[in-house]
């Protein structure tokens, strides 16, 4: 196999193109990079020898197989709806496919097809979901396997967060890192998860009012949100009968409380259409969800009806965000989730010099000669600019480093697989930690 594909050159394929770049100049391999945007995939590749940038448009079914005919490994960065016609292809024509999302139904009802003909189709192979994966096994095994034992408690937490920075006057700490329209519209769904052999459930209007607090030695406090389904990694790490299993998503302290204030207004709705979007100003999107009252401002409409401090730290937050100015959303049509998206992007899109972190976070609880043993593991990481960031590193260097190992032959699995055994996680989390990109851990012993 000497020839990889790159469907996709947005964000968070910056740093998984530099690294296969890299890789390939040692390897005599070339690295191909197809986006819809032909000048953004040029920009990734930027001249280099083993690189060809490729202009290419999913829909179109004959440029889709013949880009995907001429290459070895496909390495699908598109919008997840995508990987299903990506897969097809890459059966017809017998080439492995990587991605970093999740394995979704019609993914997973390719996967003898797959086996059945000797290929790879690797999922969940990025951050989250990825190195959560990979470094969570490792420990979850270690307890099984080396100590004989069964954990009774895991929590997990990832965050794509703002680095601290002095400088900076964000009163949220947070900035786009990721998909905006995934940050308007988390938490909405069925929230489940089990706490001391309890099932657990949270309606998405109560999510944001129920979160823990949790402290990371050398970085300080972070808040915690849990995530939608936590009860689906009983089965994917073999966790059935554990009294606690909780995955969530870190924030910085304070977040909640003032991102609550738009999901109790109906802000993060995504369901309908609002009207004269075209004319609406920041001001006039908030007040659309409050009483009328011609007497009253919207700052004091808002506070009483959702018992705000008018001059406290949520209305600060949202003071900051622009959002009582009469300036122009600047859609022509949209959802209350739309809306609030692009009113978010001004001030939440981070700046050139700016950098991102990434905190994952995980407990590990297991009982072992009658006393309580607990193992913390966290890894923080900051990016270096807008461009390469955290977010694109430890989502595309797994990827890189996958798509490295099925290229010299070191990864033996087929079908459609993540990655949670040894072969996978011992030698990616390996190079990872080469790179900067490692998880301390301690152990305690509880009372």
């Amino acid at each position: 196999m000497n020839n990889i594909l790159v469907l996709g050159a947005g964000r968070s394929a910056t740093s998984l193109i530099s690294y296969l770049l890299e890789t390939a100049a040692t390897k005599g391999w070339t690295v191909s990079v197809a986006d819809y945007a032909l000048q953004l995939a040029e920009e990734k590749v930027n001249n280099h020898p083993n690189g060809k940038a490729i202009a290419f448009n999913i829909n179109k079914d004959d440029e889709k197989e013949a880009l995907i005919a001429q290459n070895d490994v496909v390495i699908s960065m598109l919008p997840a709806r995508f990987h299903p016609t990506v897969a097809e292809t890459c059966l017809k024509f017998d080439k492995h496919l990587i991605t970093a999302s999740y394995v979704s139904e019609d993914m997973k009802a390719l996967s003898e097809q797959a086996e059945k003909q000797g290929l790879l189709f690797l999922n969940e192979c990025g951050l989250d979901p990825g190195i959560d994966h990979m470094s969570a096994k490792k420990v979850i095994d270690f307890v099984r396997n080396e100590k004989g034992q069964e954990l009774r408690a895991f929590e997990s937490f990832t965050g794509g967060l703002l680095a601290p920075d002095p400088k900076d006057d964000n009163p949220w700490a947070y900035g786009f890192t990721w998909n905006p329209r995934n940050v308007v519209l988390a938490g909405q769904g069925t929230v489940k998860f089990i706490q001391e052999g309890r099932f657990k459930y949270i309606p998405y209007p109560k999510l944001f009012r129920r979160i823990e607090m949790i402290h990371i030695p050398g970085h300080g406090y972070f808040e915690g949100y849990a995530n939608r389904d936590s009860l689906k990694y009983l089965e994917v790490y073999e966790l059935e009968g554990i009294k606690t299993l909780y995955r969530g998503t870190l924030r910085r302290p304070g977040f909640c409380k003032a991102w609550d204030i738009f999901v109790q207004l109906g802000a993060t709705d995504d369901s309908y259409e609002m009207e004269s979007v075209a004319e609406m100003t920041h001001r006039q999107f908030i007040n659309s969800f409050l009483s009328f009252n011609p007497d009253d401002s919207v700052e004091l409409k808002l506070a009483h009806y959702l018992g705000l401090d008018k001059d406290g730290a949520e209305m600060h937050k949202l003071n900051w965000l622009g959002i009582f100015d009469e300036e122009s959303v600047g859609l022509m049509k949209g959802t209350p989730a739309q809306i609030l998206e692009h009113i978010l992007k001004k001030k939440w899109t981070i700046g050139p010099d700016q950098k991102d972190q990434i905190v994952m976070w995980h407990l590990f609880d297991y009982e072992e000669n009658g006393k309580t043993k607990r193992i913390r593991s966290a890894m923080v990481a900051n990016g270096e600019n807008a461009i390469d960031t955290a977010m694109s590193k430890t989502v595309g260097l797994p990827l890189g480093i996958a798509t490295k190992l099925l290229m010299e032959g070191k990864i033996e699995a087929r079908g459609v697989q993540i990655p949670i055994t040894p072969e996978f996680y011992n030698p990616i989390l390996a190079e990872l930690e080469t790179l900067g990109f490692d998880f301390v851990e301690e152990e305690v012993e509880l009372d």
